[in-house]
């Protein structure tokens, strides 16, 4: 297991004020996680003080998580790779750009994100849960989860961790969030809308151990 850091400059490229988000007028911070945590309309192309405010795809924007993941893990034409909490599929899309041949299948609880997916692989995703993976033990050669198990509270976790060990061969990588001070633990809550495991990196490496989780990690911190 290696602490492996994809994710950092897509994350940081957003800029955020957190106390306008936290005492928003219309959507205070209560009512858009209501809103967020249906994962329908509201949490992807709704209002941006609810969440993403429209996940649309841009070219290029994923091609360079996809390639240094590529890069990292060797793939090629032929492997087999699952995103845990795939949302629209913009990630996996770009995957097959940079690994041509490659197979890649996605699961997401949001029934909307599957329906309004990138259109070229919306016949490899489905709607599922991360804690039952509908496929057989050591299917793919690379599983990778981003911004998803947070989401989860703690008895989703575990079972979420062990199956994304189970169905996979070796290579796996997932991003959380977490925080390492005071200042970082209330810009999460106030930026947040849909996590459930607020997590120290101390915590989450207990989490890993707990579960038997042998893959590669990276943390999103809100600093």
């Amino acid at each position: 297991m290696a602490y492996i850091d994809f994710m950092s400059p897509l994350h940081k490229s957003t800029q955020r004020d957190y106390l306008a988000r936290v005492n928003d007028p219309e959507f205070p911070k209560a009512k858009a996680a209501k809103l967020a945590k249906q994962f329908g309309y509201d949490y992807w192309d709704g209002d941006r003080r609810i969440n993403y405010g429209g996940y649309r795809y841009m070219e290029g924007r994923w091609e360079k998580v996809a390639r240094l993941m590529a890069e990292r893990y060797g793939l090629k034409a032929g492997d087999k790779i699952l995103d845990v909490g795939c949302g629209k599929g913009f990630l996996l899309y770009d995957f097959t750009k940079v690994v041509p041949g490659i197979e890649v299948h996605g699961i997401d609880i949001s029934s909307y994100a599957i329906e309004n997916s990138k259109e070229e692989i919306r016949d490899r995703l489905q709607v599922g849960n991360a804690t039952s993976l509908p496929w057989p033990d050591r299917t793919f050669d690379f599983v990778y989860s981003i911004n998803t198990l947070h989401n989860l509270h703690n008895y989703d976790l575990d079972r979420a961790l062990r199956e994304m060990e189970r169905v996979g061969k070796k290579d796996k990588y997932l991003c959380v969030e977490s925080y390492r001070t005071e200042e970082e633990k209330a810009n999460l809550l106030y930026w947040q809308v849909t996590c459930e495991a607020f997590c120290t990196p101390e915590e989450w490496d207990w989490w890993f151990k707990q579960t038997g989780y042998t893959g590669d990690h990276s943390f999103i911190y809100f600093e």
